[in-house]
């Protein structure tokens, strides 16, 4: 059952070494700024946590796994302060997933947009459903998926990176996802996955966690410098956020 709060939800359940991260929000499990927030933080401490090797990261329902950042925050971006902090969150997030020293396995049940791609791309390895086509719309609002695209790039190389950004407006289902190298198994059914997430997680749990740890660092080496990368690309995307183009792209989605 999907969450009603406006600043969305965030739980964890650990349990035999897993640690599941569930978010959600009413808005197709779009993220505000508050929920980002939160999120990181919650990669932080989780990530510190002894008693976890593995990590699970989910959305809420049935339906879509992340719609990206909130549209109603975008749209009321008003100057290059907000534009920033606004568009640092994903920056932020990716980073925490990125220096988080357990695996984190992704369980994508559905539809993802802009900024949940990158969540799926930040992820040391997803299970999908047949469901969860993907789309990068940002360029057809007059900014790009800057912040995100060193995560896309890293899982999925820069063509699939160029076929998702200069097309914005067409889904590419899960197959196409998985041959890219965004999803590693996609299932028919939400039951199926769960099946054998809970086993291939399991099965994880049980591993040297020093060995899991440093599989972990290997994965993600060569992006040391992300901290800064995202961030100034976080900055670039507020500029274009406020510029005409942009502020004219955006107004019909004013409610």
């Amino acid at each position: 059952m999907s969450t009603h709060r406006i600043n969305g939800s965030l739980y964890t359940k650990i349990e035999n070494k897993v640690a599941t991260i569930e978010f959600g929000h009413p808005a197709s499990n779009s993220f505000v700024s508050e929920l980002l927030v939160r999120l990181t933080k919650e990669f932080d401490k989780v990530g510190k946590n002894h008693d976890v090797s593995v990590i699970v990261l989910k959305s809420e329902g049935e339906r879509a796994f992340c719609a990206g950042a909130s549209f109603d925050e975008l749209v009321a971006v008003s100057n290059l302060e907000e534009g920033k902090a606004f568009f640092s969150g994903f920056a932020n997030i990716i980073n925490a997933m990125r220096k988080c020293p357990k695996p984190i396995i992704g369980r994508v049940q559905g539809k993802t947009v802009g900024g949940g791609v990158g969540l799926a791309s930040a992820c040391d390895y997803v299970h999908a459903t047949v469901e969860a086509a993907i789309k990068l719309s940002e360029i057809s609002i007059g900014i790009g998926p800057f912040v995100i695209a060193p995560a896309v790039e890293r899982k999925m190389g820069k063509a699939a990176l160029a076929e998702l950004t200069l097309y914005p407006t067409e889904w590419k289902n899960a197959y196409w996802a998985k041959e890219n190298g965004l999803y590693a198994k996609v299932y028919d059914s939400i039951a199926e996955m769960d099946r054998e997430l809970e086993i291939h997680v399991q099965k994880l749990a049980t591993y040297n966690p020093e060995a899991l740890e440093k599989m972990k660092k290997v994965l993600w080496e060569g992006t040391e410098h992300w901290d800064d990368l995202l961030l100034e690309r976080a900055e670039a995307s507020g500029k274009l956020a406020l510029s005409p183009n942009t502020k004219k792209a955006l107004e019909k989605f004013k409610k």
